[in-house]
């Protein structure tokens, strides 16, 4: 069976795009004429064609799949077909690969697939997270209301990711501009200088020898210097590949002052967020955590939720294997028992993940408090140092002088 392209207008005389899939192109007429369609053109897609599109086009942002989510639930909600439905969206979506993937998810559906089985099929455009709920949502004749949750699902990652990556560019700005200061004080700045020391008669002061030598040094051994921090840096990440060096990054990175207590605070939220969510939809607990534990790249983090799943195999409840690690807040394993007890477990899980958002954003800002002075500190010492290193041999000079 192969993919075609088509290209035909409706009874209104409206333009239709999209892809079928026939074993010949006569099928595809047959069945556009079916449709009550007049065909315009019919092509045959080759699979190494749509590759290169899937290959080529920009990846899909969590904004672009909860706005998908959100219009599918309204045009349901409304009695829309979900093939018409899939055909309306793609019209009008830009990103290639999400327009080309519910194209191809329409024509399946329209074949006799179901819309979870045709999902399943586009890994790298619907999540783990997201197929299991639509085929839960599915199965349980709830799929507006699954869709609902998972559009809020992406917005709420998105919000939390946006809040980190902030947290994170500030510093990355004033690092770099920091560097930037130091680069064009070192090629154009202090040559000028080193002229005048040159004329100098005299010894010049201890600071400034030191400043000099340093700079000396730096200058002619840069691309010692530089090859240097390139090949510990390559070092690092092919330390990072193997299974060893990937747990001791895992647990360095979570020891970071600050930093490593906003990178646990968000997967504890997205932890309840997403368990939330999908125990909402009707997915079981132990898919919920298989998901889960492929949300991280991060060992530690992942080792906690296996085992966690692993004991509730074993027989253990939620709220009690969540503790053998040590990983999960205490305030987390509370509120997870207070939801196994009075029954509203994803309820209850969903104001924990609104409590760690906040204490998120309380982190994150308090971060931002602790860098920003820092860092300006650090700018101004800089500053100070050279211009303390070059100023004062002509200081020097004119209290001679007088």
């Amino acid at each position: 069976m192969s993919t075609f392209e088509y290209a035909a207008r409706d009874a209104q005389g409206v333009r239709r795009v999209g892809e079928y899939q026939a074993d010949t192109e006569h099928d595809v007429l047959s069945w556009l004429r079916g449709q009550g369609f007049t065909p315009v053109s019919v092509e045959e897609i080759s699979r190494e064609v749509r590759g290169r599109v899937s290959c080529h086009s920009g990846r899909i942002k969590s904004e672009e799949m909860a706005a998908l989510c959100w219009q599918l639930t309204t045009m349901m909600e409304g009695g829309v077909p979900i093939t018409e439905a899939l055909t309306t969206i793609s019209e009008d979506i830009q990103n290639v690969q999400l327009r080309v993937t519910l194209e191809e998810i329409c024509s399946q559906v329209k074949t006799g697939e179901t819309f979870a089985d045709s999902v399943s099929q586009f890994p790298r455009v619907f999540s783990p997270l997201a197929q299991a709920m639509i085929l839960a949502g599915e199965a349980g004749g709830s799929l507006p209301t699954v869709l609902t949750r998972l559009a809020q699902h992406y917005e709420s990652r998105d919000r939390l990711t946006r809040k980190v990556k902030g947290a994170m560019a500030y510093p990355i700005f004033v690092i770099f501009f920091i560097g930037l200061i130091v680069a064009i004080v070192a090629t154009f700045i202090i040559p000028r200088f080193r002229i005048i020391f040159d004329q100098i008669n005299g010894e010049l002061p201890i600071f400034t020898q030191v400043f000099m030598t340093g700079y000396d040094f730096m200058m002619g051994h840069i691309l010692f210097v530089l090859a240097g921090l390139a090949a510990v840096v390559m070092a690092a990440v092919a330390y990072g590949k193997t299974e060893g060096g990937h747990w001791f990054f895992s647990r360095l990175v979570l020891r970071i002052p600050l930093i490593g207590r906003i990178l646990q605070q968000s997967f504890v939220c997205i932890f309840c967020r997403t368990m939330s969510t999908l125990l909402g939809a009707g997915v079981s607990i132990l898919e919920a955590l298989d998901i889960l534990s492929g949300m991280t790249k991060n060992d530690v983090i992942k080792d906690a939720v296996v085992s966690s799943r692993e004991l509730i195999v074993a027989g253990s409840n939620i709220s009690q294997s969540m503790t053998k690690r040590g990983f999960f807040p205490s305030m987390l394993v509370k509120m997870v028992q207070v939801g196994e007890q009075s029954g509203a477990l994803p309820s209850v899980l969903d104001r924990t993940s609104d409590y760690y958002e906040k204490k998120v954003d309380s982190s994150v800002r308090g971060l931002i408090g602790f860098i920003e002075p820092a860092l300006i500190v650090s700018v101004g010492a800089i500053v100070l140092a050279v211009v303390l290193a070059l100023y004062l041999p002509i200081f020097s000079i004119s209290d001679l002088r007088a």
